[in-house]
């Protein structure tokens, strides 16, 4: 039986975020499930990189991503009364693992493209997340 299912969203591919959201609705609606929605964004902070940037760039971020998320979710899904909304940042695959803990998610959904040799090398985050979770995972082809 599924109770939650998290929907794992990348806010740089709208058209893919609405589309793994309407197939989490749907399945969420049929298992009469509560449904949460996770983005992450990458973190810099520690890197070479981040001393580019000036403080509380990172925070604004996460802000206008949280704020993006809900719109996305209003938009999309508007006759779903409650949806968790998480923003996390980091490494994608390690946040939607922790996302699957902290929501105590029984099923998470992600999305996979076609894979290019960049893929077949590292492996895809939607793979990675597939072999770690510690709970079912539903990968939509996009």
């Amino acid at each position: 039986m599924t109770d939650h299912i998290l929907c794992s969203v990348d806010l740089t591919h709208m058209d893919n975020a609405r589309h793994l959201l309407v197939e989490a609705d749907k399945l969420a609606t049929f298992y009469e499930a509560t449904l949460s929605v996770v983005t992450v964004l990458p973190d810099y902070n520690s890197s070479w990189v981040g001393s580019f940037f000036k403080d509380g760039t990172l925070k604004e971020a996460a802000a206008a991503a949280d704020k993006a998320l809900h719109a996305l979710v209003r938009e999309t899904l508007p006759e779903r009364p409650k949806v968790q909304h998480i923003v996390r940042i980091g490494v994608v695959y390690e946040q939607v693992l922790e996302a699957i803990s902290d929501s105590e998610a029984d099923l998470v959904i992600v999305g996979a493209h076609k894979p290019d040799m960049v893929d077949k090398v590292l492996g895809p985050n939607a793979a990675r997340i597939a072999r770690l979770a510690p709970i079912s995972t539903l990968v939509m082809r996009l």
